[in-house]
């Protein structure tokens, strides 16, 4: 008799394990990838009318994930934090307008690019600034943790281009957005699509105008080493931009 519970309990312990192991993943299940975001980058993030994360970034992960099978999961955060939750393992990737710099490869593996953007100045309307080089002794206000961030906190004197006389980190672009039209920073720096929403919604007091900075290129990202979650994603993207199903989320989103 003994035996006979044993063995009973041996193989409700072994069930118990196997059904375990399906939902085991990288941030703790494969039935769904874990996204991180920050939902004030629009178009390619925001808090939409049901007050669920959407925008482009958002509807492409989707999109990758129907392609392998799995649900999404979103988690919104702030962006300085996205690079330290995927190393803990608190989420499966990165999608939020991250550009691919040389720095973030030490931390990161990304995917394909899948967005080449600029960075641009909004000004107020009948500002002198005409370019990043006018921006020379004036307060400039950034998105924390951006590229626009990285490019004018540049603090090593010989590769300064952008010798600004303060840099204000928002944790969100529209932050440092109505700190400008309230006279409280001279120019933002921001790259091109979220600049064009935020004009777009305080049309008459500001404008967008060309940085002349290099062009960036968006990618998602994973935590380093993770090839086999790389692997599927890269596929996806691949089949994604080949089946016409990027231009349509391009022309929802973006155009």
């Amino acid at each position: 008799m003994q035996i006979t519970r044993g063995i009973k309990l041996l193989f409700l312990v072994s069930m118990v394990s196997i059904v375990a192991s399906m939902f085991v993943g990288c941030a703790g299940n494969t039935s769904e990838l874990v996204m991180g975001t920050n939902a004030e980058f629009p178009p390619f993030e925001y808090i939409g009318d049901d007050g669920q994360p959407d925008g482009f970034d958002v509807a492409l992960v989707k999109e990758i994930a129907r392609r392998m099978n799995v649900g999404v999961k979103i988690e919104n955060m702030e962006f300085k934090s996205l690079i330290g939750s995927l190393a803990n393992g608190k989420i499966d990737l990165i999608a939020a307008g991250m550009t691919v710099t040389e720095e973030r490869k030490k931390e990161v593996d990304f995917s394909k690019t899948y967005f080449t953007a600029n960075q641009m100045i909004i000004i107020p309307v009948g500002s002198e600034i005409n370019s990043a080089l006018d921006l020379k002794g004036m307060v400039v206000g950034v998105q924390e943790g951006t590229t626009g961030d990285i490019i004018v906190s540049e603090e090593d004197v010989d590769e300064k281009e952008y010798d600004v006389k303060e840099v204000k980190r928002y944790k969100k672009g529209i932050d440092a957005v109505m700190d400008l039209i309230n006279g409280r920073v001279e120019a933002v720096v921001i790259d091109s699509n979220p600049a064009a929403e935020y004009v777009k919604s305080n049309e008459g007091k500001i404008v967008a105008i060309e940085s002349g900075m290099e062009p960036e290129e968006y990618a998602i990202a994973v935590k380093k080493g993770n090839t086999k979650l790389l692997e599927k994603i890269d596929k996806a993207l691949t089949e994604i931009k080949q089946d016409g199903t990027y231009d349509k989320l391009i022309k929802q989103y973006i155009q």
